[in-house]
């Protein structure tokens, strides 16, 4: 194989020789290693599949020839698939179809071979390391493992012959299931228990002894001691689980993923079976997608994406020294509503100290204790605490009227009306009883932090703690730095963002901050042009290339009206010459409307006419309006220092606003589509960033 990856850390595949009583001849056993530990995981590049496929060439050449070949990895890991750092390296069609063609050769070794092989599954296994396993004739996992396939997930399929394996192992439901759906739930992992329920895996065993287990597993397979069965795949199922999977595809990304467009199609191929002919067939197929995918730009975006959420996130720019930070023993929340009894919650699960709610009467403090402690009491009914940690933790969460119970606390933040004079006035009552180093907080979603604590007499310890709803699943945390926000202050909201599990991203104290300022400003345009006339149906059609989770009136939904026209109000007031405030927006708020439909499609009754102006726009001419405008936004974010760097506003976008990760970030597609350029004059990446190369 010609084609190479710079910097590959290359997967050895490590041959011995085994003696395993009860089997006559010996037991090969290739172990996947990349030498680190196992912070960086096996993966295969050229020269890890070059060394797979030496070692099988040993194997072949031994004489005797070895009773069974097993695969196993390293301590923690069995293999997560493609070294995909290596795809800057892939320049050319022909390097990108040699990757696939040489994956598929080398694998198929292990299904064509005449002595039996093993995949012993010892950890996680991911894309074309469950791939690997898949070809080989049995299956064992250990408890602690999980498998999945995130290829659509980052624009990809799976493409060394899981598209027409697995289906044709555990039926073509639970394939769509692993391949498409899970991957596009943001990359949901299937358990080891799971694993062997549906059929990935033949046999389940705990880790302290998963070795010594899973070969006298396998040597009961071979002397017949030990029988494997497998249901008969139902082949009249296809059509219905293709169905479904065309469906989760087109809801999850408005068929705008080649990568899940194609997928689908290869599960389709696999009806035909893994027979000879069938195969090879099914497998020509994933090289053929594999090698458009592999060459595409969004698959270089994917790339862009998941460096930002798995690198940038962890390393949050412009965040002061760690060691800065003040320890939290002591949080209080200042308001009982959804919003703060959703942090309460986050709060003690992953603080694990004293949390206090506080509201204006008794009946909205016990609600909002009540709640917290009755999701702690789902989460122990579903099994994810014990009956001591449930104890624990529910002792942890009070409320009471006073702010007096905030004198110990060491982090205090509010989530109140959405008020600017009501947020100052509980600073200024909590100021009175907390220490001097007490933190004080605000979940705003678009007031100046700065204004809250200009009447303070400590406005140094005032920040921004900008969640998302809902708390516990949306991974990001927009800190907040206002004018006079110190480096111990910041700090400690750094390390408590990361203690609750959130990435951080450092913005500057600006209107709307990052996601709701675009959000907003994106809303705009949209309501103005049906306010103008543009139909809602053309309106809620118009965006649907971009491959958006939600269309406008489904993201105005989760919103809320009421908090929508809140956060347009307050932009309006800050740049009047680009917000706008729609009337139809206000109309819906006026009749306390949740959404612009009745039902699927159908625009409510009493909101007829909210798109009877006479300057309708086409779904083109919206769609162009309203990148513009999101061009427009993020340039003025930038020239207004909002974020570190254009990378920070694509991070908020796709962890804030679920922009897809095969988009790249919000930058990347305006940059790839020539928006950028034709409105503020000059990209936003550089060339090859997110895209090819030019």
């Amino acid at each position: 194989m010609s084609a190479g990856f710079e910097d590959e850390v290359v997967t050895r595949a490590l041959v011995r020789y085994l003696t395993v009583p009860g089997i006559a001849g010996e037991f090969a056993l290739i172990t996947l290693d990349n030498g680190h530990d196992h912070t960086r995981p096996s993966t295969f590049g050229p020269a890890g599949l070059a060394s797979l496929d030496t070692a099988l060439d040993e194997i072949a050449a031994r004489s005797p020839a070895p009773a069974a070949i097993a695969v196993t990895g390293k301590p923690f890991v069995f293999a997560v698939g493609a070294d995909l750092s290596g795809v800057p390296s892939i320049t050319s069609a022909t390097d990108a179809r040699q990757i696939a063609e040489t994956g598929h050769r080398v694998f198929r070794r292990l299904k064509d071979s005449p002595v039996p092989t093993f995949a012993f599954v010892n950890g996680v296994a991911l894309g074309g390391g469950l791939e690997l396993a898949l070809h080989c004739h049995h299956r064992t996992i250990a408890t602690t493992a999980a498998v999945a396939f995130p290829e659509v997930f980052l624009g990809l399929v799976p493409g060394w012959g899981g598209t027409q394996l697995l289906p044709n192992l555990v039926g073509i439901d639970a394939a769509v299931t692993v391949i498409v759906e899970n991957a596009l739930a943001q990359n949901k992992v299937t358990s080891a228990s799971r694993a062997a329920r549906t059929g990935i895996a033949d046999a389940l065993f705990e880790p302290a002894d998963f070795l010594e287990r899973s070969l006298e597993w396998a040597a009961g397979v071979l002397t017949g001691d030990v029988a494997v069965t497998r249901p008969e795949v139902d082949r009249g199922a296809w059509d219905d689980a293709i169905a479904r999977a065309r469906a989760v595809v087109a809801g999850r990304t408005r068929n705008a993923s080649p990568g899940a467009l194609r997928a689908v199609e290869l599960l389709d191929l696999a009806r035909n079976g893994v027979g000879e002919e069938a195969f090879s067939a099914g497998t020509a197929a994933e090289d053929d997608a594999l090698t458009d995918l592999l060459m595409s730009d969004e698959l270089r975006a994917s790339l862009y994406s998941f460096d930002l959420v798995n690198k940038r996130a962890k390393r949050p720019a412009g965040a002061p020294d760690r060691k800065l930070a003040r320890k939290v023993t002591k949080v209080g929340v200042v308001g009982a509503g959804l919003m703060a009894s959703q942090l309460a919650l986050l709060l003690v699960r992953r603080l694990e100290v004293p949390v206090v709610l506080t509201d204006v009467d008794q009946a909205r403090v016990d609600k909002g204790v009540g709640y917290v402690h009755g999701e702690l009491d789902e989460l122990a009914a579903r099994g994810r605490l014990s009956p001591d940690a449930l104890n624990r933790l529910r002792g942890l969460v009070t409320g009471s009227l006073s702010t007096d119970v905030f004198v110990d606390a060491d982090l205090v933040i509010e989530a109140v009306f959405e008020e600017l004079s009501v947020k100052q006035q509980v600073f200024a009552e909590v100021e009175a009883v907390v220490s001097a180093e007490c933190v004080l907080a605000t979940n705003t979603s678009a007031l100046s932090v700065t204004a809250m604590a200009a009447k303070l007499e400590h406005p140094e310890r005032v920040v921004g703690l900008h969640f998302f709803n809902p708390v516990a699943v949306l991974p990001l945390l927009e800190v907040v730095r206002a004018e006079q926000t110190d480096d111990a202050t910041l700090a400690t909201a750094f390390a408590v963002g990361t203690a609750l599990r959130k990435s951080c991203v450092l913005v500057a104290d600006a209107p709307a901050f990052v996601v709701n300022r675009l959000l907003t400003r994106f809303l705009g345009v949209v309501t103005a042009a049906v306010d103008a006339g543009t139909p809602v149906a053309v309106a809620e059609r118009a965006l649907e290339p971009l491959g958006l989770p939600m269309t406008p009136f489904e993201l105005l939904s989760l919103v809320g009206p009421p908090v929508a026209l809140h956060v347009a109000e307050r932009m309006h007031e800050a740049f009047p010459d680009r917000f706008v405030v729609g009337e139809g927006l206000r109309r819906m708020v006026e009749l306390g409307k949740a959404s612009v439909f009745s039902e699927p499609g159908v625009v409510d009754s009493d909101l007829a006419g909210i798109d009877a102006g006479d300057s309708p726009l086409t779904e083109e001419q919206l769609r162009a309006d309203a990148e513009q405008a999101l061009a427009e936004e993020i340039g003025l974010m930038l020239d207004e220092g909002v974020v570190q760097a254009v990378q920070d506003i694509d991070l908020c976008m796709v962890l804030g606003a679920g922009w897809p990760f095969w988009l790249g970030g919000i930058s990347a597609y305006l940059d790839r589509a020539g928006v950028s350029e034709a409105v503020t004059g000059r990209r936003f990446l550089p060339r090859g960033v997110a895209s090819l190369p030019a």
